[in-house]
């Protein structure tokens, strides 16, 4: 899903729920496009499923509605820093996160070893 400034913590609630109750898995790219403010709810919305996961939990109550738990259930975010408009993540929604850097592959360098692969020098 691309994220736009126009998300609001209900409409990123109902994406959970979703998630939760049916143990899908959802990447929100440019997530750092979200205000500041509705990050800090968003980092506690993905807080309290971890913590369910965690915990093995059947069910559970998020944002005030009881729904069922499927473990399987993951939030994945990708980022572009350094853009105008973009946010930097408050650190309790950074913890949520592991960090994954990426790069430009050097495309010369994988046809160098594909060739020596099949025994070109």
């Amino acid at each position: 899903f691309n994220c736009s400034d126009g998300l609001d913590y209900l409409a990123m609630a109902k994406f959970f729920k979703g998630l939760a109750s049916s143990g899908a898995w959802a990447c929100f790219d440019e997530f750092n496009r979200i205000e500041l403010e509705v990050l800090s709810v968003v980092a506690q919305q993905i807080s309290s499923i971890q913590h369910a996961i965690a915990a093995r939990a059947h069910e559970f109550v998020f944002e005030g509605t009881k729904i069922k738990l499927r473990w399987t259930a993951n939030v994945f975010i990708t980022m572009n820093p350094g853009y105008a408009g973009r946010s930097e993540l408050p650190d309790n929604l950074k913890a949520l996160f592991r960090t994954v850097a990426m790069m430009v592959p050097d495309y010369s360098m994988i046809a160098e070893i594909i060739r020596f692969s099949y025994g070109y020098a």
